[in-house]
Formats: C-alpha cells, structure tokens, sequence
C-alpha cells in the first residue's frame, strides 16, 4: 500500500532548521507563513526538487546529458513522494513570438483546424480558390444542361509577349487544328497567326468539342485529361450560346472568374466561358497561392508568417515625433539624431536651407509644411550641394533624401552597434502595415472556417472564442464536421479549462511576455487539469496572485479539482480563502530569515486558529486585524485622464486625487495595469521627463500634471539581472559600509581606498573566483556542481582585503548577515542604520544584506525599491505608482506595508496601487473601480469615491466584498459615484 503521507526528515536547505513534517497525500496542503519563514524552501527547494531530481536520476545517463541535473536538496529522507510538477510565477515566456495561444497550445489546434477544414479565398477578387481533380471538372461540367454545346479548351499562352510561330507549328505537328487567339476562332491547318510579338497575347488549344451527356462521360474525361496535360493542370470550357435559363449558382462551380459577375465566369459576346486548374489557384488572378499546410499557420515558420515583420507582427520605423522635438528649435539643431557640429550634416542642412532661401538659423516651426516635409523625407527637386577641398568649393546636384531616409537607410546599412543603437534611440516600435498586427501572411489571413479567418480568433478573448467554436457546427458541412470533430473537442477543452481559471479575458494573441507572474501560473495549472493525470504532486506558488476575490472562488475549485482526481497539492499561499478551503495548513515561523524555518503548527484550519504561537492563526481568528482608517485624507486635487482607450478602456475620463493614498480595484482584466502602466505612467513619463522612447497607450490628455514634481512607478521587475546586485548595493548601505572599513586603522596604513572592498573590483576581490564565491565544477551528464572556492572560501575577496575588520568583523562576514543583525551591529553609524531602518519597515529584516538580486521574489524586489525610495530626499508632491504591492506578503507583512504607504502620502506624496487585497483596499483615502467585467465587458469606471462609499453600490464587485471588512458601513449612507446612474457625493 502507499503510504498516506509525505514524510520529509532533517530538512536544512536554506533557513530550515532539520526540519521534519508529514504532508497528507491526495489532500490540498497550504503551506504559509511569514515572508522569509522558509515557505518556499520547504515546498519548492525541498519536496519538489527531491521529486523531480529522482525522476531526472531514474533515466538512462544519455537522457540526462540533455535535461540538466538538478542539485540533490539539504534533506536526509523525503518519502512517499510522486511525480512533481511546479506551477510557480515565472513569466510564461519572454520571446516576443509567444502568445497566450502558443504558450497553451490553443494555436497548434487551431493551425490544424484551419489547415485542414479551412476555405482559401483570394485575397485580390476574393474568390473561393480550391483544388479539383480532372473527375471534378468532369463532374461540374456534366452538371451543365444536357444538349449544351461546349469546346474544352488548353490555356497555353497567357498574357505574354511574342509571336509564337514555333508553338503554333508544334501544335499542328500534335494534331491540333484549331485555336482562340485573342478570342478570336483560328484554323491552324489553313493559315499560322501572324502576331505582333511586342503585345501580350492570349492562346487557348481547342482539345475537343462537346455535346454534355451522360453518355458522352468517357470522352469529355479523355478531353480534359488531354487538356490538362496541355495547359500544365489548367483548363477552359467555353460554352459558346448558353441557356438562358442556365443557373451556374446551383449547377456548376468554378476555380475563378474573369468576368464580373458572382459564378466563376466570364460572359462574353453571349457565351460562358469557364475556368479550372488542378493547382491551388484562381487563374483570373495573378495571386501565387502555396499549398496550404500547418505551417502556413504558424507565425514561427516563414512559411505563414508574414514577411514585412517575420511573424513579430510590429515593426520598428524612425518616428518623426523623436527626430523633431522641439520645432521652436533652430534648422540646424533641430534635428536630434543629426548634430551640426559634424560637416557630413552641416553641408546638408546647409545646402536644403539655401535652396530654400532660409538661414539655418530659422526656428523649424516657421518653415511651411512643404519644406518641413522636405527637410524630413527628401526634397522634390535636386539641391546644389557644396563642398570645400583644397583645390577649392566642389559643387555637386543631386536630390536630399531627408532626415528620416538617411536614418531608415543607415540603420539597414551599418556594420555598427554603437550607430544602429544610436538610431534606435530615434525608433517606436509600430503596427505592422502589412499584417496589421496579426504576424501572418496575406494567403493564411483568407482561409476561413464558417466565415472566420485564423486571425480573427487570435484577437477574440478566451471568454469570446469559447462561445464561437460552440457554435461552429453549424457552419460546417457533414465532411468538415467528421475531420474537426476531434480537433473542436480539444480546443472547446482547453478554452474551458482557461475560463475556470479566471483568464477569459485574456486575448489569444496576447504577448506572453506582457502577462503576470500570476496568469502565467494559472494558464500552466488549466493545462494541467486538461492533462487529467492522477497521483501527481502539484507544488503552486500564490496561484491567487492577481485574482479578484469573485474570481478567486473559481481558482479554489480548480484546485480542489485537481485533489479530487487523486492528486496531492501544496500550495505556497498567504490568501485567507485558500487556507479556509484547503484540508490541512503548515504554518512557518514562528519568524522570518534565522528565526524561521520550523514547523509553528501542522493541521486543519481548527488546529492553525487555535494555536496562540501562530500569526497565521491569530489573523485568521480575528485575535488580530489590519485595522480601518478612523478617517480618510480629502484631495488636495486631480490628475486627470482624458479619453482613455488603449486595450479595453473605453474613452476614459478619470480623476486621480491627489496628497491621497488611492486604490485601482476591478476584476482581473478590467483595465487596471492599462490605465495605469500604458497610460497614467507613460504619459507622464513622456510629459514630465521628457522621455521620448517611451509610447502611451491611447489617451487624449492628463491634465494637472504642473501639480506634482515627478512619477515614479515602483514594479516588481528584478532590481539588478547578476547575482553581483544584491540589496546592499541597490539601496546604497553598502557604499556607507565600504565607507567605514576604509576609515579603519590597516586599511589606512596600507592605503585602501573604497573601492578595494568591492567584489567587482580586480585589487580586492578573489581573482580565483572573480568574487562569485564559488566555482562551477563541470560533471558531465550529472548536474554541475557549485563548490565554495578554494582561495577564498567562499567570501569573494582576496586575504589582504579580508586582513581589515570593522569591530571584529569582515566584509564578507557583514554581507552574510541578515538586515536586523546589521541594524545592531551598526548601532554607531546612524546612516547605515537610517538606511537599514527604511529595509524592516517594509518587512524585509530577514534577507541578508548581500542576496543575489536574481533569487529575490517580484514582491521582495518591489519592497526593496519601496525601501529605496523612502531613502531618497523627500520633496512632497511626487506620485508613486505600484502594481500589487502585497505579493508574497504574510498579513504581519501587510500591515507594515500599509503603515509605509500611509508615511509616504503623510509626507505630501500622493500613492496610487493596483491591488485585490481587501485590508490594503479597505485603507486607501479613495477607490477607483473598474469594470464591471474583464475584458471586452470591462474598460469602464464603475465606482468612485471612499472605501465605504463604493462598499454601499450594488453595481460594484469590490464594494459586495469590501462589505464584510468595513461592518459599520450604513448601507443607506451616502455612495460612491457610477457610471449610471451618477450620484453627487464621494464622501462617507
């Protein structure tokens, strides 16, 4: 029998202190606790590691040369363990070919649907263009009315210059007699057409005369084969006086048509003419078809992707708003890329200003448009061009190409980095014109299944594709719907596994790269519900992460999904609902860093609540509480944004109070990171800081921006991508403590300076291991191996550097110690403890002062910029703008938060967060509210006003749950404002 749980012994990896714990199987287990508690050690760094190394170690050593080792974790037993599969928050994808379709499969599904059930038409005449057999054309021929008389036709020569005196005669030779030059009837055997070989010309070999009947089957299949044959796969039936009740929509169907008429034919002096052709292809057309296959498709492949923006579907062009910023400037400066100072330009721009008649001298703004025009793409006429050389003025005529053609051709031209990143500068990133932005070519844009093309799909929602391919039957025939019938359930599948995650309002053509840690986590978990494998340990890091608490209820299901298949889940998860649902909680602590890594208690929900040691307990008790604000800060005015319409918003108009801490709540995919990120950052960014390589997202205006110094948006982007940064250096202590060791006795009597005591500095650091601390030993198809290094032991300096000591310590012994060790052992230098100081109020006491940057959560990275930025000179009126500050944080953690986010907007600065937790929401001065759903259903302010406010509109989702954290809210008290209908009063 297997064992009931999963039994982990003297665990040590990282902070964990020979940790023992039982983990329930096929149950859902939270593990939680303080920030830097050992949560993710125990979970990710122990039980997954050791799961998946074992599976990795029971391969053959060929396979395992390919996958890479993972390095055995810091446990003595781990058993009863399953297979382990991770779904943490890495980013799905960073290559800008990756696609919410791609990253789930969705688009390999639709690339097999199109490729195999789909219509081609042609993008010219926007015919249907297919493939037919020569017992197709028979059969469509033999669907005209019995008794017509019609003449196949071998179309040899079409629209081509000559006099084609050989063709003719090897015609004869072939038995052929007659023939249609230019349409007109000719008898090769009496005379041989004497034509004007400088014309195109047209000649079609009449194989056969006919008479349709069943009966006359036989020949008229030996005639169009000949003809066929003839003509490369191509063929004519000219139908010399059709019926005149002849219906060609219901009897006969053509590859194309040259006349302008809807049925595939062309009417001419009272005949029909058809055409055919075994070729993918329409012949009234000039549009070169390939064969369509899978890969026609796939924006991957240079086969489907569109060859303007090989399948990125943007492109990069100089803009002219980057060349010219200022047109009050003078012609000679005007031109940021170009400087006068360098004769190559100044003779240019010389020469345009005299064939103008204007001095160089002229503000560019007094220019008319014509000459503006000419000055940026190239002058209309040729310009004299002058040139000193030693043997006098050399004159040369020739047109100006223009500013921006010179950049465009240099660009494409130079050998140069430094010159091509230079021109980048001048660059943005646009729409490609081609594709319009879908990355396909012009041949698989018009495939269609029941009148959709590919890339229609692609830019519908999950949500809205859904519902599409529900439908999709009836646009199908009964051949069609046997060959999709599978391939519709797998995507129907996996679009519904999409929707109970909570992402419907995800477009299928969305980047990868631009979606959250949290939506990436969520799209990799509905995968693995649609994989319905049993007896898997599932390892989540916060899957909540991002979600509106309304969506949170369809997250927990999934989840509890999962377990019920019979798997074992364990969740890395600080949300208060997830612990209420999950069967069994570990709560870590009872600290964070050193004083973490032991189990506080192990069991349901009832045990964690009753439990006086555990935090985790206290908060979910009710014994402590994030407390509400006895009062709310009123405005001391407002940005605003005008006409906001990037993505969903729909034509915005919103006020961002300022001197107030403010919350943008609304349901996942409402708009919040657009209005904020695209539009209020960058157009304040471009505004105010006079960053040009930024693009807003679509907006009219803000206005008020003379109200504050300056915009700073604090993200969860790593703060430094080398283990080289660490918080010590991001926040600037380290240089205060080089600063002490270098004022020490030695280190003055030997002549250091600061910089010595720097591991990225050749004279102090380690030369063995260039201060990385350890070496990397290459094992072949085992997993390498990091050894401490044998010089230095580990410390990243060389010994005369570690010979200085500062109160008994080293340099390196400094950086191994936690934030709060350093607070204490600094007691005497009051800057270092100022900055030490900024770094626990954010709840960050815990990480050591020299932790690789790259090992930092997105939340411990944005806190260590919070703490940076509390550091800095304080001037008042700046607007700190951050996305989800609470990531990661335990609800201790939480409240330190808030009381920051409260000291920054006490100091005069306004704060405005993207967040769905309810304890920071319920302490924002004001909410903004968007919806009412994600997506297309979303894009609009639904409520405005103070936390109460909004908590009394029935219309708002945030307001129905901020309801239980705000008990004293009078329901018949004054509400927040709403689109419909508006109300006056914002205030509680």
């Amino acid at each position: 029998m297997s064992k009931a749980y999963i039994e982990v012994r003297g665990a040590k990896e990282h902070n964990l202190k020979d940790l023992d714990v039982t983990i329930p199987r096929e149950e859902f287990t939270v593990v939680t606790g303080l920030s830097g508690s050992g949560k993710s050690s125990l979970a990710f760094e122990t039980v997954y590691a050791e799961g998946q190394r074992r599976y990795i170690e029971s391969l053959s050593a060929y396979a395992r040369n390919f996958l890479g080792q993972m390095d055995k974790p810091q446990v003595e037993t781990v058993e009863g363990l399953s297979p382990a599969i991770s779904i943490d928050q890495k980013n799905a994808a960073n290559n800008p070919r990756s696609t919410v379709g791609t990253v789930t499969e969705l688009h390999d599904y639709l690339r097999l649907l199109y490729a195999r059930v789909g219509t081609q038409y042609d993008p010219i005449t926007g015919e249907e263009v297919g493939e037919q057999s020569a017992q197709d054309m028979v059969n469509q021929i033999l669907e005209l009315p019995e008794g017509t008389k019609a003449m196949i036709a071998a179309p040899v020569v079409r629209d081509q210059k000559g006099a084609f005196e050989d063709l003719f005669e090897e015609l004869v030779t072939d038995g052929y007699s007659r023939a249609e030059v230019d349409g007109d009837l000719v008898d090769l055997t009496l005379e041989t057409p004497n034509l004007d070989k400088n014309y195109d010309h047209t000649i079609d070999v009449i194989v056969d005369r006919i008479k349709v009947s069943e009966e006359a089957r036989p020949r008229i299949t030996d005639s169009v084969e000949t003809a066929l044959e003839e003509a490369d796969g191509a063929l004519k039936l000219i139908v010399p006086d059709p019926p005149e009740d002849l219906d060609l929509d219901s009897n006969v169907r053509s590859t194309g048509e040259l006349g302008e008429g809807d049925d595939g034919a062309e009417t001419e002096d009272n005949r029909l003419v058809l055409q055919f052709s075994t070729a993918l292809g329409n012949p009234n057309s000039d549009f070169t078809f390939r064969e369509i296959e899978t890969r026609s498709f796939s924006f991957n492949s240079p086969h489907g992707a569109c060859p303007e923006c090989e399948g990125l579907g943007k492109t990069k062009e100089v803009d002219e708003e980057f060349v010219v910023v200022d047109p009050e400037k003078p012609i000679k400066d005007v031109f940021e890329p170009w400087s006068y100072n360098r004769s190559y330009y100044r003779t240019r721009l010389d020469a345009v200003a005299d064939h103008f008649g204007v001095s160089v001298e002229t503000p560019f703004e007094e220019l008319t448009e014509s000459q503006q025009r000419q000055f940026l793409y190239g002058t209309d006429e040729e310009v004299v061009f002058k040139r000193s050389t030693k043997n006098g003025i050399r004159r040369k005529q020739k047109r100006f190409e223009g500013v921006i053609p010179n950049l465009d051709r240099r660009y494409l031209e130079t050998e140069s980095d430094s010159t091509r990143e230079h021109i980048e500068d001048y660059m943005a990133v646009t729409e490609c014109p081609a594709c319009d932005g879908t990355r396909l070519c012009e041949q698989s844009r018009h495939v269609l299944v029941g009148d959709t093309s590919i890339t229609e799909v692609n830019r519908m929602s999950i949500g809205d594709a859904r519902d599409h391919f529900e439908d999709l039957e009836a646009d199908l025939s009964g051949r069609e719907l046997t060959i999709a019938a599978e391939i519709l359930k797998e995507i129907r599948a996996r679009l519904g596994f999409m929707c109970e995650v909570g992402l419907e309002y995800l477009t299928l053509d969305r980047e990868a790269s631009t979606l959250s840690g949290g939506e990436s986590q969520r799209i990799r978990l509905a995968t693995q519900v649609g994989s319905g494998l049993v007896g898997v340990l599932y390892v989540l890091d916060e899957p909540s992460i991002g979600l509106h608490q309304r969506d949170n209820d369809r997250l927990l299901n999934t989840l509890c999904e999962l377990r019920d298949l019979g798997n074992t889940l364990l969740v890395v998860e600080h949300d208060e609902e997830t612990m209420r649902r999950a069967d069994n909680i570990i709560d870590m602590g009872p600290g964070p860093g050193k004083r973490g890594g032991e189990v506080v208690v192990n069991g349901d929900l009832e045990d964690v609540t009753a439990c006086e040691e555990s935090i985790t307990g206290d908060y979910l008790s009710g014994r402590r509480q994030i407390p509400v604000p006895e009062t709310r800060r009123d405005p001391d005015g407002a940005l605003t944004i005008l006409g906001a319409r990037q993505h969903n918003l729909n034509d915005l108009d919103v006020d961002i109070p300022l001197g107030c801490f403010s919350a943008i709540t609304g349901v996942s995919g409402s708009g919040k990171s657009t209005l904020m990120h695209d539009v209020l950052y960058k157009g304040l960014a471009r505004e105010m800081n006079n960053n040009t390589s930024v693009i807003p997202g679509d907006h009219d205006d803000i206005d008020g921006t003379e109200l504050i110094e300056t915009v700073r948006l604090i993200d969860q982007s790593p703060i430094g991508r080398t283990p080289r940064s660490n918080p010590a250096t991001y926040t600037g202590v380290f240089d205060y403590i080089r600063e002490l060791f270098a004022e020490t006795k030695l280190a003055k009597q030997r002549g250091y300076q600061v910089g010595r005591f720097s591991f990225n500095v050749k004279e102090g650091r380690c030369q063995e291991c260039r201060g990385q601390g350890t070496v990397k030993i290459d094992m072949n198809f085992l997993s390498d191996v990091y050894v401490p290094c044998e010089a230095c032991g580990g410390s990243r300096y060389n010994d005369a550097t570690l010979d200085v000591e500062y109160k008994g310590k080293t340099i390196a012994d400094v950086l191994e110690m936690s934030v709060e060790e350093a607070y204490d052992f600094f007691e005497s230098s009051s800057r270092i403890r100022r900055r030490l100081q900024l770094l626990k109020d954010v709840g960050l006491d815990y990480m050591t002062l020299g932790q690789p940057s790259t090992t930092l959560s997105g939340g411990e990275a944005q806190r260590v910029k919070l703490a940076e930025e509390l550091g800095k000179k304080d001037s008042g009126e700046t607007l700190y703008l951050l996305d989800e500050p609470t990531t990661g944080l335990h609800h201790e953690d939480e409240r330190k938060l808030i009381e920051v986010l409260h000291r920054l907007t006490d100091n005069g600065n306004t704060v405005v967060v993207i967040e769905h937790e309810l304890d920071l929401v319920k302490n924002a001065d004001r909410i903004i509210d968007l919806g009412p759903e994600g997506g297309d259903g979303g894009g609009q302010v639904v409520a405005t006003g103070t936390p109460e406010a909004v908590a009394r509109l029935e219309d708002s989702h945030t307001g129905q749950y901020l309801r239980d954290l705000l008990p004293d809210v009078d329901l018949e008290g004054p509400r927040g404002e709403r689109v419909e209908p508006v109300t006056a009063s914002t205030d509680d």
